[in-house]
């Protein structure tokens, strides 16, 4: 993956991270790098830096962008040609690479710790393949998800705040 896509996609994770429902754009990246680390990048370097124009970055704004993204700076490069992120070989199975795949995505989605969770528990599961399947299959069946939702996921909110009963249709509602 080239470095622009990298902080391409690293836009799209922070704006999920921060509620935001889509990417941040590149002023808001140079913004909250303002304001939460006192550093500063201009939104044109920024496009240069993902549109390949400028393909190095200074160690300077290297490390700026890893603190602000909460990524190591060495992932802050290019990649070299055919180099794939996964410790598993083309021989691992389906199973192996898909519980990678999940707990690459808890550990990028760490800051949301009820998703970051959900990731690890259905990694840990031995069989992510068929919870995922299952969590397609619940949201093309009408109103289904919606009604677990309300059942599974009040009643967790409720008993980890001692409140008593459901939340029923005034709780708490399926993100997104």
């Amino acid at each position: 993956m080239k470095l622009g896509e990298k902080i391409r996609y690293l836009r799209i994770v922070e704006g999920a991270l921060r509620g935001f429902g889509r990417e941040m754009t590149q002023k808001e990246v140079v913004r909250a790098i303002r304001k939460e680390l006192r550093g500063r990048i201009s939104q044109s370097y920024l496009s240069q830096i993902e549109s390949g124009a400028r393909p190095h970055l200074t160690n300077t704004t290297r490390t700026m962008l890893a603190r602000f993204f909460n990524v190591h700076p060495g992932y802050l490069v290019d990649d070299p040609k055919d180099f794939h992120s996964e410790l598993i070989s083309e021989v691992g199975t389906l199973e192996d690479r898909l519980e990678l795949w999940l707990r690459g995505g808890a550990e990028r989605f760490r800051r949301d710790s009820e998703l970051g969770h959900a990731l690890e528990t259905i990694a840990e599961s031995g069989d992510g393949r068929r919870w995922l399947i299952l969590a397609g299959l619940i949201l093309e069946t009408p109103g289904l998800a919606e009604r677990l939702w309300e059942t599974l996921y009040s009643d967790q909110v409720n008993s980890s705040t001692g409140s008593a009963g459901r939340a029923g249709k005034g709780g708490s509602r399926c993100p997104g």
